[in-house]
């Protein structure tokens, strides 16, 4: 059997979106099935782009390739899920959030002028349309599932996998420091974190990811600003082995992202028997953390942040985390399910 992984990746730039792409063909080659990751170049602006994109994806035939039958295709993301294909299964990641929940918000432009108003329209028009040609229809979450329910009346069913090397994941020690993974990206709100920790002076934080963005740029200089240089290490990108001890060692998580369509790192802060701190708007992350048991919700802002942080004593911190590695025990997120899933 022969099976194709449709996604998209934006050159140059690699992410959650990757890792889950390459984990579902590992995991296929592993049960004797061909599989191969079939990806299209992405770029979102301007609008004009966009919609070439759009067209680009509208017009793939993954059929067959060099005359061999491709017997099943799995779409992951706009707008390759548009790709013709008898025997699609989507395994949804997420939509174009600008022209969704992002849409005239400081995270999308398209409200801004014509061209991307007209491209969001036709966004809603074509997801509405095409993704019912799939045979079935998952998403990574429940979030991403009731996002295309609210906007496109197109139903879809969550289905959960376990992040990278999560067997590897294990619990050290509960040292001062809350562990910040991720790109630094506005979308992501590092800064609520940092903002927070200055009025915390036993606590540090260690931020891992790529910060050779615009927005790691800023708040770089807004810790010098702080005078918090000697309390938050910025370490950019860090091996597995490196992100595992960090991991192992930590207080707690932070995952303050905004609208999260699944994200990785609560689920790895779980099986490191960490508790992961969060906020009230962070979507995926709120399917797993429950306040004051396995983690803490706070209100998206430094001043809440600060309050809970306040809480976070070694002990609770401990009994939070032992909590969260339960509660990944108790969902039994195993690969078997998800082939079966999307191969049936």
């Amino acid at each position: 059997m022969k099976v194709g992984i449709a996604t998209v990746q934006v050159p140059f730039i690699s992410g959650g979106a990757e890792i889950h792409a390459r984990l579902l063909k590992e995991e296929l080659i592993k049960r004797n099935i061909e599989a191969e990751i079939i990806t299209l170049p992405f770029k979102w602006y301007p609008a004009a782009s966009l919609l070439n994109n759009i067209q680009a994806a509208n017009l793939l035939d993954l059929t067959e390739v060099a005359g061999v039958k491709i017997d099943r295709l799995i779409t992951m993301k706009f707008p390759i899920y548009y790709a013709n294909h008898p025997n699609k299964v989507g395994w949804i990641l997420h939509q174009h959030r600008q022209a969704y929940e992002l849409y005239n918000t400081e995270h999308s432009d398209l409200h801004t002028h014509k061209d991307g108003q007209y491209a969001c329209q036709q966004i809603h028009q074509l997801d509405t349309q095409r993704l019912t040609e799939h045979k079935h229809l998952f998403t990574n979450s429940k979030n991403v599932a009731q996002r295309l329910w609210r906007y496109n009346r197109v139903k879809a069913d969550a289905l959960y996998h376990p992040p990278e090397d999560y067997e590897q994941l294990y619990c050290e020690n509960y040292e001062p420091y809350i562990l910040v993974p991720g790109r630094l990206d506005a979308i992501k709100r590092q800064q609520l974190i940092v903002e927070a920790i200055q009025r915390h002076p036993k606590l540090r934080l260690v931020i891992i990811g790529n910060d050779n963005t615009p927005y790691g740029a800023q708040l770089k200089k807004t810790v010098e600003t702080l005078g918090l240089t000697d309390r938050i290490d910025f370490k950019g990108f860090v091996s597995r082995e490196e992100k595992t001890k960090l991991y192992a060692n930590a207080l707690a998580i932070y995952n303050g992202a905004l609208e999260e369509d699944y994200g990785y790192l609560t689920l790895e802060g779980f099986f490191s028997s960490k508790p992961v701190i969060t906020h009230t708007d962070s979507g995926g992350p709120l399917e797993f953390i429950d306040n004051g048991h396995n983690g803490i919700i706070t209100a998206p802002n430094s001043e809440a942040l600060s309050e809970a942080l306040a809480q976070l004593t070694h002990t609770r911190a401990r009994t939070m985390g032992a909590a969260g590695r339960q509660t990944m025990t108790d969902l039994n997120l195993n690969w078997d399910n998800i082939i079966e899933s999307l191969l049936q």
